[in-house]
């Protein structure tokens, strides 16, 4: 699919996987100042993360699909996963965003809204009746944004450990069917 100003949302592969690490470090360094103990955010590492996300793909059982922005010029504008709703260990019928995240720069421009579409659009041609997602209580930037998208919180509210703290998540869902 190509997205505003030349995006291409394509699936991701193993050699995305340093490109996705980066975001995905960058993203949390951006977006959770303040929220997420600073001494976890400091001692992220790119490299480490970019294992993970390898080993994750190689091992994957196909229910997680994770996607790539690619701008015009081949760099990576934002990456999103997503699969069913974990209800602790049950799947259940429903979608679930896991992730979605931009670099700093890249916020605004389209490439998160363009992740986005396509994830909603992909779970409602799976089936899923509702896609669920979880988000920083406190973090206003990114409720507003998925509230732009039609999600609406539900009242349900998850302690989310991070660096020996426990940070509060508000889960959103959206109605993709009926």
């Amino acid at each position: 699919m190509t997205g505003p100003a030349g995006l291409r949302i394509r699936p991701m592969t193993a050699d995305d996987s340093a490109g996705v690490a980066a975001i995905r470090v960058r993203g949390w360094q951006y977006a959770y100042r303040g929220m997420i103990p600073q001494a976890y955010l400091d001692t992220m590492d790119v490299a480490a993360e970019a294992e993970r996300q390898r080993a994750r793909l190689a091992g994957g059982d196909g229910s997680v699909v994770n996607l790539v922005a690619e701008a015009a010029d081949g760099t990576l504008a934002g990456w999103a996963a997503y699969g069913p709703y974990r209800d602790g260990e049950v799947r259940t019928g429903d979608g679930e965003l896991y992730a979605l995240y931009l670099p700093p720069e890249r916020i605004g421009q389209g490439a998160g809204r363009a992740l986005l579409t396509e994830v909603t659009g992909r779970c409602a041609a799976a089936g899923h009746p509702r896609l669920f997602l979880w988000v920083l209580k406190e973090n206003a930037r990114a409720r507003r944004f998925y509230e732009a998208a039609g999600f609406t919180p539900d009242g349900a509210e998850d302690p989310f450990e991070v660096g020996g703290v426990a940070v509060p998540e508000v889960r959103y869902v959206r109605a993709l069917t009926g």
